[in-house]
């Protein structure tokens, strides 16, 4: 008996650190959602006001 409260009491603690990694973890994903939407909306106002293709998708000039 004493065996089975022992694993028991592990599986709650497991169980409990479980459940904070997984707050955490939401709560991280939320913030960079957020940040990703906004980076999403400051390209699509600059694409709207300039018009010109951003450095990374330029060729080379030796090409």
């Amino acid at each position: 008996m004493d065996r089975i409260e022992e694993q028991i009491a592990h599986l709650q603690r497991m169980v409990e650190d479980l459940s904070e990694v997984v707050a955490r973890q939401q709560t991280e994903i939320t913030r960079l959602s957020r940040r990703v939407g906004l980076l999403m909306e400051r390209e699509a106002e600059r694409e709207a006001e300039g018009g010109t293709i951003p450095l990374a998708d330029q060729r080379p000039p030796h090409w």
